[in-house]
């Protein structure tokens, strides 16, 4: 199992370790409700380096990000990030990702940790023009600080201007005294916030300096527990749970990342789905009775009849309810739909809602 830069600060801060991705990651450190609490209301920091970065250099750089995304790379101009991802060619999913323009022959992508390998692999079978790639994920770091309270902390460390930077946009300076860090408005939490990247080596450097800049916010470490509790309250897709090589982008809501102006990985098969009109649909849904609705637990209708599947759930720290995602038949995805979840055999009263579940 890899370790992160940081794995021996979280085991001396008390964390629960666990595998995940093939790293030895923190789960939880105080407590899963805890931790989520404080990104809602204040700021907790995640380590994420367990993510993949790829950088690719060229004058065909853009043209492979083209071929092998659904989003138009095109539209990006220096300093601005995409969400896409990456299509096979059997109607599913590679991987979701993040594309940064660093200039006009400079991308950096960000990928799953689950992916890494795959993703480079597939990425390299569409390189035919000498687009000059360099996986550099195992000697960059990736912290998450997110909440309302993050661009509070963060701003004594740099002289970037925070506030100025859009969402999905990101500026590289001075931090904490380290040069070329890489500061981005983006996060997985919907609680506000930015991610910032750097090397290995100035990690704990890194790490220390944002504790002691958000000692007065009452600053938290967050594991990946609360992350997925965060963005599942959004309605965020998580890879290998929500979608999968397996899984359509358009039955998986992704069609607003699916331009059909362009040429790209298996476009034309998907233009025809979009056109002859998707039969499943990921829905958000609440259940209405005790109960938590697991991945691969059943949706039924009220007669019983199966109608799809949960790929997602859990009890919303905020909400106090249990959430959760999950294709349906089309004709049960409308809002205010009751659907059943059958949880040990029996069948659990829920109602399709439109995420977020946190408005």
């Amino acid at each position: 199992m890899k370790n992160t830069a940081l794995t021996d600060v979280h085991i001396s801060l008390g964390a629960k370790m666990v595998p995940f991705a093939g790293f030895n990651m923190p789960v939880q450190y105080a407590g899963i409700n805890s931790e989520h609490e404080a990104v809602r209301s204040s700021v907790g920091v995640f380590d994420v380096s367990h993510m993949g970065e790829f950088i690719l250099k060229g004058e065909r750089a853009l043209d492979l990000i083209q071929r092998v995304s659904a989003n138009d790379a095109s539209k990006l101009f220096d300093g601005k990030i995409q969400y896409t991802y990456l299509p096979n060619e059997t109607g599913g999913i590679v991987d979701d990702i993040l594309v940064y323009r660093i200039d006009e022959k400079t991308y950096l992508l960000v990928v799953n940790a689950s992916n890494i390998e795959k993703d480079w692999e597939w990425i390299s079978k569409f390189n035919t023009e000498g687009v000059e790639m360099i996986d550099i994920s195992d000697k960059t770091s990736l912290l998450a600080v997110q909440g309302p309270k993050s661009i509070d902390v963060l701003q004594k460390l740099t002289d970037i201007d925070l506030s100025a930077l859009d969402y999905y946009s990101f500026k590289k300076g001075v931090f904490a005294g380290i040069k070329n860090v890489l500061i981005s408005a983006t996060g997985y939490t919907g609680a506000g916030g930015f991610e910032i990247y750097f090397e290995n080596t100035n990690a704990k450097l890194i790490w220390d300096a944002i504790f002691e800049a958000g000692k007065e916010y009452g600053i938290t470490p967050v594991g990946l527990g609360a992350r997925d509790t965060l963005r599942l309250e959004m309605g965020f897709c998580l890879y290998g749970n929500d979608i999968d090589e397996t899984t359509s982008p358009l039955e998986a809501g992704l069609g607003w990342v699916t331009k059909f102006t362009k040429d790209f990985t298996n476009s034309e098969n998907l233009k025809k789905e979009k056109e002859a009109g998707i039969v499943n649909k990921l829905i958000g849904f609440e259940l209405l009775e005790r109960g938590i609705a697991r991945h691969d637990y059943e949706l039924q209708d009220s007669s019983g009849t199966n109608i799809g599947r949960v790929t997602s759930g859990t009890q919303s720290p905020t909400l106090q309810k249990p959430i959760g995602l999950g294709y349906v038949k089309k004709e049960f995805s409308k809002e205010g739909t009751e659907i059943f979840v059958n949880i040990r055999n029996k069948a659990v009263k829920a109602v399709v809602v439109k995420p977020p579940f946190i408005k």
